[in-house]
C-alpha cells in the first residue's frame, strides 16, 4: 500500500494553484500535525496495516517545507515499522523555504526524495506566477539536497503560460539539466474555478506544439516519459502506485483515502479537520467506475491496461487500435505509444 499526507500551508497563494492551501493558518500547524497523528493511527488499522507493508510515503501540499522537522517527528516515530526497508519517501518543497536545516531534519527522518515545486527559472514568469523564490534559490536548494545525500531530486516545471516560447522552455529545461536531478514533471497550465488566473483565463496560451516540443526536448536528454507528464530515469513508484489503483492512505485537511472500492475524504477546512481528524465521507465505486478509471490511468503511463479487464467488445476496439498503430499490444496487456491522445483512446474503447 501507499500513504500520502497532505500539509496545506503555504507561504503564498499561487495565481493557477486550486489545491486545498492556506497562507493565514500557521498557527494552526501544532494542532494539526497532531490531527494527522491521530488519524494516520486509525487509517493503519482500517487498513489493515501490517509491519514493512508502506510501499511509498509522498508528504505534499501544500508546501511540505514551511511545516518545522521537529513537528514531523512524532509522524516519523508511528510509521516506522511500517514501512517497507526499501520504501520511497517523498517530500514535496519550495525552494524559498527548503533550507539547509530543515532538509537535514527531512533527511534525518529517513525521506530519500525531493520533489522541489520549482515551475521556470525565469525571474518574470515566476513573478507572474506568483512564486515564492527566485532562480537561484532555486538552483541552490536541489544543490544543497544533493550534498546532503539525497538519493532522488525532482523539479516541476509549468508551461503554456502566456508569452511562452521555445526558447523560454529551452531555457528552463537546460538549466533543470544542468542540476543533479532524476526526475521532472512538466505540467501544462490550466485554469482552474476559484484561482486568481480564473479572473484572467488569459493567462493560458493555447499551444499544442508546445506540449510536444517540451517532452520531446526532455527525452531528448535521457529522461523517459512513463506518464504524460512525469519524465526520468528515476520513476516515481508511489505516482505508479495511484496508476496502478493500489491501496493508499491519505490523511490530513483535503487529502483523498482509497481502499480496494472505496474512496475516504477527510475534512478540507483545517479548523473542522483539527477537531474532527477522523471525519470521512465515503464514495464507494462500481466495478465499472473502477474499470474506467483503470482504462484511463492505464492509457496515460506507461502501467497500460490489462487484456483481463476488458470485454470482448471493448477488446474488439482496442485491437482495431493496434492494427492503426495507436495502441502496441504484448501478452497481456496494451500500452499507449502517445499519452497526448490518451483521453481520445479511453473513450474509444468505452464507448
Amino acid at each position: 500500500m501507499l500513504a500520502y499526507i497532505h500539509i496545506p500551508y503555504c507561504d503564498s497563494k499561487c495565481h493557477y494553484c486550486s489545491f486545498n492551501t492556506y497562507v493565514d493558518k500557521f498557527d494552526t500547524q501544532k494542532r494539526y500535525m497532531e490531527a494527522l497523528l491521530t488519524q494516520l493511527t486509525y487509517e493503519l488499522e482500517r487498513f489493515e496495516a501490517s509491519p514493512k507493508s508502506i510501499e511509498t510515503l509522498f508528504i505534499g501540499g501544500g508546501t511540505p517545507s514551511t511545516v518545522s522537522p521537529e513537528l514531523y517527528a512524532p509522524i516519523f516515530a508511528l510509521l516506522k515499522p511500517y514501512l517497507a526497508d526499501d520504501a520511497e519517501i517523498t517530500t514535496e518543497a519550495n525552494p524559498n523555504s527548503a533550507s539547509k536545516p530543515w532538509l537535514e531534519g527531512m533527511r534525518s527522518f529517513g525521506v530519500n526524495r525531493v520533489s522541489f515545486g520549482v515551475q521556470s527559472f525565469d525571474a518574470q514568469k515566476l513573478k507572474a506566477l506568483n512564486r515564492a523564490h527566485n532562480p537561484e534559490q532555486a538552483k541552490e536548494a536541489i544543490l544543497t539536497a544533493k550534498a546532503l545525500g539525497f538519493e532522488h531530486l525532482s523539479l516541476d516545471l509549468i508551461y503554456n503560460y502566456q508569452g511562452d516560447t521555445k526558447a523560454l522552455l529551452l531555457s528552463d529545461i537546460t538549466q533543470a539539466f544542468a542540476l543533479p536531478i532524476d526526475h521532472i514533471s512538466a505540467y501544462e497550465l490550466t485554469i482552474e474555478a476559484g484561482t486568481k488566473f480564473s479572473h484572467t483565463p488569459q493567462a493560458r496560451q493555447e499551444d499544442e506544439n508546445l506540449a510536444f516540443y517540451v517532452a520531446s526536448e526532455i527525452e531528448k536528454r535521457g529522461f523517459k516519459s512513463y506518464e504524460i507528464s512525469n519524465f526520468g530515469t528515476y520513476q516515481s513508484r508511489h505516482n505508479q502506485g495511484y496508476w496502478q489503483l493500489k491501496d493508499y492512505i491519505g490523511a490530513g485537511a483535503g487529502a483523498v483515502g482509497f481502499l480496494k472500492n472505496k474512496r475516504f475524504y477527510p475534512h478540507t477546512d483545517i479548523e473542522a479537520y483539527v477537531a474532527e481528524p477522523l471525519y470521512v465521507t465515503q464514495e464507494c465505486l462500481s466495478p465499472e467506475e473502477l474499470m474506467t478509471e483503470r482504462i484511463f490511468l492505464g492509457l496515460r503511463s506507461t502501467t497500460g491496461i490489462a487484456k483481463t479487464l476488458l470485454s470482448a467488445s471493448m477488446q474488439k476496439r482496442a485491437d482495431f487500435l493496434c492494427q492503426e498503430r495507436k495502441l502496441h499490444s504484448d501478452a497481456t496487456h496494451y500500452h499507449n505509444p502517445n499519452f497526448f491522445l490518451s483521453d481520445a483512446l479511453a473513450l474509444y474503447i468505452l464507448e
